[in-house]
């Protein structure tokens, strides 16, 4: 018998050079292990402008980007035991791996062996069709990867930490950072101030390394103690080897090897942005200082969850601006002139 299907309005790229228009696509009814969620709210990653306008070289069109998703539960399969109709939840970048390969038992289903299906872009395990993202009314997903949100928290400024949140905490999370250690945070942007927030509620001490003077003001407003002038060789030099631990948010091309300097022996640069360009890293830099360079990519559902309690413990959300959906093409373009505090969230509601 084939499933109903749920007539469903999205915003789509249908090409690399066309703006997102309107769209309409297919739900299928919940399956007994699936829940259906109303999107209230989806945040605007950089990703899914690399994936609308097919810079990654692996975009299927029609492609419905958003895994910034907060709704509320509309819908249970028989067999969904954590959450029930009301509830207000939230999907990540993932919505299935394959469960049985060892990462994935081991709460890492981000680098599934038989690789994730993400949230958008990615192919259903079992209809193998692509799969559609957050920029939509509604979306269907299995429970084990939906997640619960924190009451206290709210629910537009929650929408960017299943990606820019759960991408910074992971590892510093990973790498046990905390009191007693100088963190540094390359770029302060939609991932960038997500880990100021996180470092210093961790009780590290916190500096933001940027290239522009301006951002001083807002950094000491996140939680760092200061701001480290790329630009200017003096403050670089006044923090060379002062450093235990930095995170590289930056996704354009860039000289990695400056913000490496100002690591302490043994210090760990870990990159969470992704140049297009493959980075040129200095030797000596690492092996006579016996630093590390290390990446890392979002987080399991375990952790993300972990993510959103602590988020909840600490009242910590992202800072957004809201936008309607028919204003996604606009919000790109100011996403890539960097001209937004610091997240764009799209009002769902828009869309009905």
């Amino acid at each position: 018998m084939t499933p109903k299907s749920i007539q469903t309005r999205t915003y789509a790229a249908h090409s690399p050079d066309q703006p997102l228009t309107l769209h309409e696509i297919q739900r299928h009814e919940p399956r007994p292990n699936q829940l259906k969620m109303e999107i209230d709210y989806c945040g605007v990653c950089h990703s899914d402008i690399h994936q609308a306008r097919n810079e990654w070289k692996n975009t299927v069109y029609p492609c419905v980007p958003g895994h910034e998703i907060v709704g509320t539960v509309t819908q249970v399969g028989d067999a969904v035991k954590k959450f029930k109709v009301g509830d207000t939840a939230a999907v990540g970048c993932m919505v299935d791996s394959c469960r049985t390969c060892a990462p994935c038992k081991d709460n890492l289903e981000q680098h599934c062996e038989n690789f994730p299906t993400f949230t958008y872009n990615g192919e259903d395990r079992v209809t193998k069709e692509n799969t559609y993202g957050g920029y939509s009314q509604r979306i269907v997903v299995d429970e084990h990867f939906v997640l619960n949100v924190p009451a206290n928290l709210d629910k537009a400024g929650t929408a960017p930490l299943l990606c820019a949140g759960i991408t910074t905490y992971s590892p510093l999370k990973r790498f046990h950072v905390g009191p007693g250690q100088r963190v540094g945070i390359v770029g302060l942007g939609g991932l960038g101030h997500m880990g100021v927030k996180f470092a210093a509620a961790f009780g590290a001490e916190v500096y933001v390394i940027s290239r522009s003077p301006s951002k001083t003001n807002d950094a000491l407003r996140l939680g760092a103690k200061g701001v480290i002038l790329s630009t200017d060789k003096e403050q670089m030099k006044q923090f060379d080897r002062k450093l235990d631990f930095i995170i590289d948010t930056v996704s354009a091309d860039h000289d990695i090897n400056a913000y490496m300097n100002l690591l302490k022996l043994s210090g760990n640069i870990c990159l969470v942005g992704a140049p297009e360009n493959p980075l040129s890293v200095e030797a000596f830099s690492l092996v006579f200082m016996r630093r590390n360079f290390s990446g890392s990519l979002i987080g399991g559902i375990k952790e993300t969850q972990e993510m959103l309690d602590f988020c909840g413990q600490h009242n910590i959300v992202s800072d957004i601006e809201m936008i309607r959906m028919d204003q996604i093409n606009e919000a790109y373009e100011r996403i890539l002139k960097s001209d937004v505090k610091y997240r764009f969230v799209i009002d769902m509601k828009s869309l009905a």
